[in-house]
């Protein structure tokens, strides 16, 4: 880093830890085939990667959002949560087409239970 020192760059990124990130980051980025966006001059990329930045060919706030985004393990994505029908919406009360548990009357109360119990039994000396 003979040329380019922290200070070149610490207008464009004014914390350096950042800075160290960011630089980092960029030349982990340029080791993988990123395409480099000044002139080499001999330099290796943790070099390249400050130049960069303190040219301000490459922009700092999105070099921090790719950085973060790399270091993400869960994404997560704001999908709409599905709006649940509210209770009663949609009926009219006076609508008296829908049969409802709530409209019965006591004597379709009584049948419905007498469906539901069971017969009564009887004795095997009076079945003959």
């Amino acid at each position: 880093m003979a040329r380019v020192t922290v200070e070149d760059c610490i207008d464009k990124v004014e914390n350096r830890f950042d800075l160290v990130l960011l630089a980092s980051h960029r030349a982990r980025m340029i080791s993988s085939g990123s395409q480099i966006t000044i002139d080499r001059d001999n330099d290796k990329n943790p070099v390249v990667s400050l130049r960069e930045i303190a040219e301000t060919t490459v922009s700092p706030g999105d070099l921090k959002e790719d950085l973060i985004h790399s270091l993400q393990k869960y994404v997560e994505v704001d999908e709409p949560e599905p709006e649940a029908p509210l209770i009663g919406a949609g009926v009219d009360s006076d609508d008296t087409d829908m049969a409802t548990p709530d409209r019965m009357t006591e004597e379709e109360l009584l049948k419905g239970l007498e469906g539901l119990a069971p017969p009564e039994e009887v004795p095997e000396d009076d079945a003959e």
